[in-house]
């Protein structure tokens, strides 16, 4: 019975020493990986998470914990890739913070990290646990951006323009459309896909009197995608001309509309005040419809003795009108 006890007595020592020694390391690897957490967090914050094409973002953090003069690498994942490029470096300053000042082009994510090197030389001082992580992502939103030459265009007779530009960054395949402006807001007139360098060249063949005296203001747009959002830019304006009959009468300042406009003209249905650009012999002016007339058949206008003398314009003659 002695000996009995004796076996038992021996094999729960074992147990218990067995449990020990369980215990131990346990308790020291959850020690190491909290200490590892607390000397691995590096912190960053972004200036802006949206800026323009090609704008600079400031990039601020601390390692806490971290050597002044260790390395610290800026890296930089684009939308939907899973590999990180490192976009910048420098080292980390007293109180373990750190600064970083970076142009970027397309929408991603942005960590910081101890470099290699700098990973290495701690790991030498301390245990391969407590090598500070990446930290947290944080996204950054980068518009898109066009670059082409604002113009003013006229058109004679229903002629086609071109608007010609590239989106940036250049990439193939994306949508571009050109609206113009009437009735008080924006229509899409055209649209084309960008080349793989962004370029891209939209056709458009304006109504008859677009945009009336003043022209018709053009814009394009991208409406954005995964790696840049939403882009606007300003493409001028397009004035559309079409040929008609005029004469010209001195108008002795009378008019049917009760006021006499230096530059006048007369029409039988257009509104009085209305705003009209003619082409006459190389020569470009915009009168006001002051006046009734011509009534004589085939004629569209009835020129003032100044509209005609601007447009050096005399007897009867075919012009170019907006409206």
């Amino acid at each position: 019975m002695t000996s009995m006890r004796v076996v038992r007595n021996s094999r729960k020592a074992r147990v218990a020493a067995g449990a020990l020694m369980l215990t131990v390391p346990s308790s020291a690897v959850a020690l190491a990986v909290g200490q590892a957490d607390a000397q691995s967090e590096i912190q960053i914050d972004v200036s802006s998470a949206h800026v323009g094409y090609g704008h600079h973002v400031t990039v601020a953090g601390t390692v806490p914990s971290g050597t002044p003069g260790q390395a610290v690498a800026l890296e930089f994942a684009r939308a939907g890739a899973t590999t990180w490029h490192t976009v910048g470096s420098t080292r980390i300053g007293t109180g373990g913070h750190f600064r970083f000042v970076r142009p970027f082009r397309q929408t991603g994510l942005l960590r910081a990290v101890v470099s290699a090197a700098g990973q290495a030389q701690r790991a030498a001082v301390l245990s391969a646990a407590s090598v500070a992580a990446p930290s947290s992502p944080r996204q950054v939103s980068v518009a898109s951006e066009f670059d082409l030459r604002r113009r003013s265009m006229d058109v004679l007779g229903g002629q086609a323009v071109e608007v010609r530009g590239r989106l940036l960054p250049g990439v193939r395949g994306r949508k571009v459309r050109l609206e113009g402006r009437s009735r008080g807001g924006w229509h899409v007139v055209g649209s084309a896909r960008t080349s793989s360098h962004g370029g891209f060249q939209i056709r458009y063949r304006p109504s008859y009197g677009a945009g009336s005296a003043r022209g018709q203001q053009l814009r394009v747009q991208f409406g954005g995608d995964r790696l840049n959002t939403h882009a606007l830019g300003r493409a001028g304006k397009v004035t559309s001309f079409s040929e008609s009959v005029a004469s010209w009468y001195d108008d002795a300042g009378n008019t049917a509309c009760g006021v006499h406009a230096g530059l006048g003209v007369a029409n039988k249905s257009l509104p009085c005040g209305t705003r009209v650009t003619f082409r006459y012999g190389g020569h470009t002016v915009t009168a006001v419809v002051d006046d009734r007339g011509p009534y004589v058949g085939g004629r569209t206008w009835d020129l003032n003795q100044n509209t005609a003398g601007a447009l050096g314009f005399g007897g009867v003659g075919t012009v170019w009108s907006t409206s």
